[in-house]
């Protein structure tokens, strides 16, 4: 039995701005079983240079991830969409246990299922490394829910 995350493909320019503030919202709370629950079973991902398959792997890497990557918080803005496939570009910042700060810049192509929920995600991620004054991203009012 699979979960549903509406809304389903095919996707109106509407519906993919819905997908994209989601998974920013379920991504910036940085709970590891809270994404992966946006992903199919056997959802298939590049990132960087790491490839994982299915949402074990999912939930590891992304607790690996905020352990390393110290009060992220990320920003997705749509790029282009078609009927079930999603393409947008994204930066987030975080900063290591040394206190450096980085912001990380990327592209994703997604592409959905018909229950709407993601089976690939390709990410491309540049890091630039910044001063706390260079930080665009700050948290908002619902940081302390954000765990």
């Amino acid at each position: 039995m699979s979960d549903s995350r509406p809304p389903f493909p095919p996707f109106t320019t509407e519906t993919a701005l819905l997908k994209v503030r989601a998974a920013e919202d379920a991504w910036n709370s940085r709970d590891p079983e809270r994404v992966a629950l946006g992903y199919t079973e056997d959802s298939q991902w590049r990132n960087r240079d790491v490839f994982l398959t299915g949402r074990q792997q999912i939930v590891a890497f992304l607790r690996e991830k905020w352990e390393r990557e110290l009060d992220y918080r990320l920003r997705k803005e749509l790029w282009a969409h078609t009927d079930d496939r999603i393409a947008v570009r994204f930066e987030y910042e975080w900063h290591d246990a040394a206190g450096q700060w980085y912001r990380s810049h990327g592209n994703e192509n997604w592409e959905f299922a018909p229950d709407g929920l993601m089976r690939r995600r390709y990410a491309s991620i540049n890091d630039l490394a910044i001063t706390p004054r260079e930080r665009r991203l700050t948290p908002g009012p619902d940081a302390s829910s954000a765990g």
